[in-house]
């Protein structure tokens, strides 16, 4: 019987990958942003800030931009810097949980769907479709109403959104994938259809997994950010990006600098995980290599 090709070495990507993406232009400043807040958000999710966030200062109330507040102070007096970063941690602490949840309970029923095929396939696929039947937003919405507000329950609010996106993306690999000789060769040998999704499948998914899981956390701090700007998400007194451009919204003619700073930082934030999930693309996809 003629060798079989190992999975690992037909399909997943070939080593070297920082080498490629740091020859990426779109990857490496996608890297260094997402970088840069990853540290100030685990700054200030440990309280590593200016001023404690929630520390009123009644006589410096809206101050603009300064030596003593780099970014201003809000309507309480609050440091607008410190906030940012603690809304960083809990921003970040949201995409994080979310993402993760929704990864690992949407890659698993993909992978069993596609694998499984037939009558399993149908039923999962078709009941993720009810979830992709509803917008993003109404669909998370409807979610944390029900469960009430708060950080974690935005999370999981996020993740019932983004799994049924996850099933997608793992299913259609594992479909191309189950044809292929090493895994009939795995099947002819008697390997039980656990080990064979977990040895032989699972690595040749990573690649579009690893792309989604960036773009997925780009989506999640927008949403977070949406929920929370509705007073869904996390909850005054602590700090989100979101809750900031709520409370500054009507000062903001006056006082620009109470959503400029969390506006600039929502958009950096997203676009940093979009431009990493773009260099990722780019470097995991053998087709676009040439195109690069």
């Amino acid at each position: 019987m003629a060798a079989v090709t190992s999975p690992t070495e037909t399909l997943t990507p070939s080593p070297g990958i920082m080498r490629r993406l740091s020859r990426n232009l779109s990857g490496m400043v996608g890297l260094v942003i997402v970088t840069t807040f990853v540290i100030i958000a685990i700054l200030g999710a440990l309280g590593i800030t200016p001023y404690p966030s929630v520390e009123q200062h009644v006589r410096d109330r809206l101050k603009p931009p300064n030596a003593a507040y780099i970014m201003g102070t809000d309507l309480f007096g609050r440091d607008i810097t410190s906030r940012v970063m603690e809304g960083a941690g809990n921003s970040f602490k949201v995409a994080f949980i979310s993402v993760f949840l929704a990864s690992v309970v949407g890659i698993t029923l993909g992978m069993i769907s596609g694998f499984a095929g037939g009558r399993v396939d149908n039923l999962i696929m078709r009941f993720m479709d009810i979830f992709f039947a509803f917008p993003s937003l109404l669909l998370a919405l409807v979610v944390v109403t029900v469960m009430g507000p708060g950080l974690i329950q935005t999370a999981l609010a996020i993740a019932v959104v983004y799994t049924p996106i996850f099933a997608r993306v793992a299913r259609a690999p594992v479909l191309a994938a189950k044809e292929r000789e090493f895994v009939l060769a795995a099947r002819c040998l008697g390997m039980r259809p656990a080990r064979i999704l977990l040895r032989h499948i699972f690595p040749n998914t990573l690649a579009p997994l690893i792309v989604q899981i960036s773009l997925a956390l780009s989506w999640s701090l927008l949403t977070e950010a949406g929920l929370s700007f509705l007073g869904l998400g996390t909850q005054p007194p602590a700090a989100s990006w979101g809750v900031m451009l709520s409370e500054g919204r009507s000062l903001a003619e006056k006082s620009p600098w109470l959503i400029i700073f969390p506006g600039l930082a929502i958009m950096l934030g997203v676009l940093g995980f979009n431009l990493l999930g773009d260099g990722l693309r780019d470097v995991l996809d053998p087709r676009m290599r040439g195109t690069r």
